[in-house]
């Protein structure tokens, strides 16, 4: 007997440590949304008008455009919790009564064919079934202070990824049940009722992303994953390119100078209509340079007011966000600041970790270091400081 099978998306999250205004269920990989990966790799087993995506309403210019194509059921309004959302998606499929449900996080795009079918497979014994992967880390329970108390066996611990599947009335009931209450993950909730979960083998490819480095490894799974048939590895192509920067500020009178985001104390402050930090306005142009989108004077104009004594940090982020729209990724950046004084050196540490929280790339991948001109010219005279940027993306090419 062939069982009905439903699919549970859940979409509606703001992904606020993600870090990024657009939520990054919407964000591209390899030219498409996070979203659209998942969808797509259930579509292949379950009819689409078994997909119920839940998302958040305010979102919905980014979800037409993220489903352009997708003849999908209309989405289901999320709830306060995770656990409300998943509900109202259980709600909706009511009426289709499947035999089996599956609920899967947008923010594993990396769902493979063999994953969901091991889930399936092992619901014709249980009530429910979850893939995972067994911890390789020792475990250390430490108390408040910070000190160790005890080693936990990580023979018997595992990771839960989704998608976690169950039999459809017997998800429901719980969840109406414990209505109002929130759990860790759907599991949880049979798990309170005494009922069977089994746990099946998951896949590294199928991690959560939640920082914007997981885009980095999830690009990197999709490109070179084992997942992918030889044909398609074919068609999907990537082209890197290279974009420079380079940024004056003179001396004012003040105690310190923002560079790289960072304070550091000197006999005078950098003069510009934002905070004048020079490492990031040149980075801000090498981004801006490496897709064609011109220079951060076009962006944010020093006739703004808008702009007037603004954190530099705010338009590297508007670069950044201008390459994951178009579906790229920021391989590394390498800042060099130019002056006599005041001394970078004690600095630098900082400054990567500060460039790499801002980029979303790994601190080794970012690169700052200090110059001089050997007294010559106007940073010889320690009239100013110059600085110059180069940084590598990757684009997708269709």
């Amino acid at each position: 007997m062939t069982k009905k099978i439903a699919v549970v998306i859940v979409a509606a999250g703001s992904g606020s440590r993600f870090g990024d205004p657009i939520p990054k269920q919407y964000h591209l990989l390899g030219g498409k949304p996070l979203l659209r990966h998942c969808i797509e790799s259930f579509a292949k087993l379950v009819p689409l008008e078994m997909i119920r995506v839940i998302y958040n309403p305010d979102h919905r210019d980014r979800y037409d455009d993220a489903m352009n194509g997708l003849s999908l059921p209309e989405p289901i309004a999320g709830g306060l919790t995770r656990q409300q959302s998943v509900l109202n998606g259980l709600r909706s499929l009511e009426d289709e009564n499947p035999d089996y449900v599956l609920i899967h996080d947008a923010a594993r795009p990396g769902i493979s064919d063999d994953v969901i079918l091991r889930v399936v497979n092992a619901l014709s014994e249980h009530s429910g079934a979850i893939p995972t992967l067994p911890v390789m880390d020792t475990i250390k329970q430490a108390g408040h202070s910070g000190f160790i108390e005890k080693t936990i066996p990580r023979a018997q611990l595992h990771r839960a990824q989704t998608p976690q599947g169950f039999h459809f009335a017997t998800i429901l009931k719980a969840h109406k049940q414990f209505e109002g209450l929130e759990f860790t993950d759907d599991a949880a909730l049979l798990e309170q009722l005494g009922l069977d979960v089994i746990c099946v083998e998951g896949d590294v490819a199928n991690d959560k992303v939640t920082r914007p480095d997981d885009m980095d490894r999830a690009h990197d799974r999709l490109y070179t994953g084992s997942k992918l048939k030889k044909e398609d590895k074919k068609m999907i192509r990537e082209e890197f390119r290279v974009g420079t920067g380079f940024d004056v500020h003179r001396f004012a009178p003040g105690d310190h100078c923002i560079l790289c985001g960072v304070s550091v104390p000197h006999t005078a402050r950098l003069d510009g209509h934002s905070d004048a930090d020079v490492g990031l306005h040149t980075l801000t142009d090498a981004l801006l340079g490496a897709i064609g989108a011109g220079d951060i004077g076009q962006h944010f104009p020093p006739s703004d007011m808008k702009w007037k004594g603004a954190a530099s940090d705010q338009f590297v982020y508007h670069a950044v966000k201008l390459i994951r729209e178009r579906g790229g990724r920021i391989i590394n950046a390498d800042i060099t600041l130019i002056c006599e004084h005041p001394k970078i050196g004690p600095h630098t540490k900082v400054m990567r970790e500060k460039v790499s929280e801002i980029l979303g790339i790994d601190v080794d991948r970012v690169n700052v270091k200090a110059t001089t001109t050997e007294r010559l010219g106007f940073t010889g005279r320690e009239e100013g400081i110059a600085a110059q940027a180069v940084v590598s993306i990757a684009l997708p090419v269709e």
